[in-house]
């Protein structure tokens, strides 16, 4: 069914080369001095570029393309596929075993699928959500990073070139608050952040936890696309986004754990809360489906939420 650039980190993260050229960029989320707002002076060129993410999503403005068909995904539903969790002292990393791809959904080639990472603001209370829709941001987002096939993990040659980057984001909201340690793929995830409290802590990942389960209750063919960037320095411009119309429904508890236990540096470091880049200029976006059928989409997951509580 259903690296990267710069940091081990946030959307754009691919590997080794690639992070230590971001690392050369003493940015932050925290501090005035280092904070996204500073990004487009203190890591020119890429981040003040022309087509840059994540941006509000605008449906309204959606065109359809007949083309955004769907996706075909190889081994998400392996539950050996996660290999390790990481603190990069920026977002929570997870790496992804060699043999998972993406294909098809109007890309242009297969993509390697490489690590998945994620963006919050401080719990349920303060959002952190990086694209939001119709000016609405959510409380997290999970991003699943893959690097054309054809370049063979060649990090260099996939930041060059502006489509060697796909990204799918999935925007992550609240269950009702009386619903508590669920989904339990990601009550599985989430057990691992006590051991990796610090900047530079990670561990093997021993359950069996797949993307498939992580992802469930999402339609995997609603989704809008765009071209823009990596949403940390270098901000390449070199990605091809796809945002699920659909969100991952997650208990309170569960999204707290982000903000409440896991550290920007060592044990005495700020909580790592805000991990989020603000929205950037807006950009021409694709969308999937028909209105309807993403009306359609909508309702039946409001239904979803309803017999879920009742």
């Amino acid at each position: 069914m259903k690296s990267f650039v710069v940091s081990a980190l946030v959307l754009c993260v691919l590997v080794t080369k690639a992070e230590s050229a971001s690392n050369a960029v003493a940015w932050c989320y925290h501090l005035p001095s280092c904070n996204f707002s500073t990004w487009s002076s203190i890591a020119a060129p890429f981040c003040n570029g022309t087509r840059q993410s994540p941006i509000d999503i605008v449906t309204a403005n959606a065109t359809f393309n007949a083309n955004l068909t769907a996706f075909t995904f190889q081994n998400y539903n392996s539950t050996s596929a996660l290999t390790k969790i990481e603190n990069t002292g920026k977002t929570i990393k997870v790496g992804i075993a060699s043999g998972v791809t993406v294909s098809g959904g109007g890309l242009s080639e297969s993509y390697d699928s490489l690590q998945f990472h994620l963006h919050w603001g401080n719990g349920t209370a303060v959002p952190g959500s990086e694209h939001t829709v119709d000016g609405k941001q959510f409380p997290m987002e999970l991003h699943i990073v893959n690097s054309k096939s054809s370049l063979n993990g060649n990090t260099t040659l996939a930041v060059g070139d502006p489509e060697g980057l796909a990204a799918l984001g999935f925007l992550i909201e609240a269950l009702p608050s009386n619903v508590t340690e669920s989904p339990e793929a990601w009550k599985n995830l989430t057990s691992y952040l006590q051991n990796i409290t610090q900047k530079g802590q990670s561990v093997t990942i021993t359950d069996p936890i797949s993307l498939d389960s992580l992802l469930d209750g999402v339609s995997l063919t609603n989704y809008y696309r765009y071209n823009g960037s990596l949403t940390t320095p270098a901000c390449n411009e070199a990605v091809v986004w796809t945002v699920f119309n659909d969100t991952i429904k997650i208990s309170e508890d569960l999204i707290n754990r982000f903000s409440t236990i896991v550290r920007i540096n060592g044990s005495s470091s700020p909580l790592m809360v805000n991990v989020f880049r603000g929205v950037q200029s807006p950009l021409p976006v694709q969308r999937s489906s028909s209105p309807a059928r993403i009306s359609c989409s909508l309702s039946l997951a409001a239904l979803s939420l309803a017999l879920w509580t009742s």
